[in-house]
């Protein structure tokens, strides 16, 4: 779905139809039952969901645009599609704002602040803390705000997916979340963790993700 939201903004396509096109041809890949449901459906509309699927695949929004207001128009319009429940949009819009501010060198105090105090997500406790009592979530409201801790809790771009996974719960969801941020924030992602993660890539992936990377450096969106 990344990918989909990727194909999207490259060639200015409704998120809808690469949303509908890639989840058919790449289906069993670990989607949630309601989502599965929703792609074999006949009519695509919005089933108000609040998983966290909208704030996994929303980063490229992040890298793309250049200001806070259009990030945070299109992480809403790239949620919507599926999950208009209150709290779908607003872990897709919090999580893309984290990465935008990550991006613009903002500290983690800032990044702490600005989304806690801009969707009232608790950000004060730590990841041990969490992890104790922790069981799997498919929210927003119960994943998105831990893992902007766990990004918040880290020391590097790994130490960020390694505290996503290590609270037990819908842990690749998580170190998407943690993990697109601290990519943006640490400006980097370690060679043997990106070249390991290519190599299992589709082809048809790689390209996009390249055409993403040039227009990126290009400043071509």
């Amino acid at each position: 779905m990344s990918i989909a939201i990727l194909k999207s903004i490259i060639n200015n396509e409704p998120y809808l139809d690469n949303i509908i096109d890639f989840g058919l041809r790449y289906f069993d890949v670990g989607y949630g039952s309601g989502f599965k449901k929703w792609l074999k459906g006949i009519e695509h509309k919005p089933y108000n969901s609040w998983g966290n699927g909208s704030a996994m695949r929303v980063s490229a929004i992040a890298w793309a645009f250049s200001t806070e207001e259009e990030v945070l128009f299109q992480a809403q319009k790239s949620a919507e599609v599926t999950h208009n429940h209150i709290e779908g949009i607003k872990g897709a819009r919090a999580t893309a704002l984290a990465i935008f501010m990550a991006r613009n060198n903002k500290n983690k105090d800032e990044i702490r602040e600005r989304i806690a105090q801009q969707f009232s997500y608790n950000l004060t406790r730590t990841v041990d803390e969490i992890r104790p009592n922790y069981i799997f979530h498919v929210s927003c409201q119960e994943s998105v705000p831990e893992s902007i801790i766990c990004f918040l809790d880290s020391t590097s771009y790994e130490d960020a997916i390694r505290n996503a996974i290590s609270l037990g719960g819908d842990a690749d969801t998580m170190a998407t979340i943690a993990g697109g941020i601290a990519e943006a924030y640490y400006q980097e992602i370690p060679q043997e963790i990106s070249k390991g993660t290519y190599e299992r890539l589709p082809k048809e992936f790689l390209e996009i993700l390249s055409q993403f990377q040039d227009k990126i450096q290009n400043s071509k969106f």
